[in-house]
């Protein structure tokens, strides 16, 4: 059941970032398409969008009846179909916004750029309201705490051991053997059995 509960919460949450962060997909033409057919103004249409990096730009057209040709301004103007960018023939084309600028599309079905059939997608760069904020400025460093007894630290010669001494203090005693082993061991097994306990109190209840 918890792990049902979980999986419940992760999903609705990532429902949730998925639709607050969608990207927004214009149809070009609207309900017309992509066409040559009831006098559209692509420009027109272009001048009521606000186009932004990350949104989708889909053509819809009967398919072998036009295609979609991504062009530079030179082509776009003179509508020369010789050398695309990038050449879309699905009918159902969708085009991501990767960055700003300026993108030019074209019919390269002979007479149809001619004809009306061409997009000129402006791409604004985004505002610094809009942009990311910045990261944090980092912390001041803290001051080095004083190194614990226990610790030394890294610059400071390490504390003289049972087996190293020097010639001006005598060699400390070893511990004689088993003087904390033994207490040290049954405190050990002491935790153990009790967090095996806790575990199986834990099965116990979820069953």
């Amino acid at each position: 059941m918890a792990m049902g509960m979980k999986g419940l919460l992760v999903l609705t949450l990532g429902l949730a970032m998925a639709a607050t962060s969608s990207a927004v997909i214009y149809k070009v033409g609207d309900t017309s398409g992509w066409t040559i057919l009831g006098n559209i103004n692509y420009t027109d249409w272009t001048m009521k969008k606000n186009f932004k990096v990350g949104d989708i730009i889909e053509f819809k057209y009967p398919q072998g009846i036009h295609n979609v040709l991504e062009v530079n301004k030179a082509d776009y103007d003179s509508c020369t179909n010789t050398t695309p960018i990038a050449t879309h023939t699905s009918g159902d084309d969708k085009i991501a916004i990767k960055r700003p600028g300026h993108r030019f599309f074209i019919c390269g079905v002979p007479g149809h750029c001619a004809a009306g059939q061409k997009l000129n997608i402006r791409v604004l760069k985004q505002k610094s309201s809009e942009a990311p904020s910045k990261a944090p400025a980092p912390a001041p460093a803290r001051p080095a705490a004083s190194p614990s007894p226990s610790e030394p630290s890294a610059a400071s010669p390490p504390a003289a051991s049972a087996t190293d001494s020097t010639p001006d203090a005598p060699a400390t005693a070893a511990p004689a053997p088993n003087a904390n082993g033994a207490g040290g061991l049954a405190g050990y097994r002491a935790a153990v059995l009790a967090v095996a306990l806790a575990a199986a109190a834990s099965v116990a209840m979820l069953q």
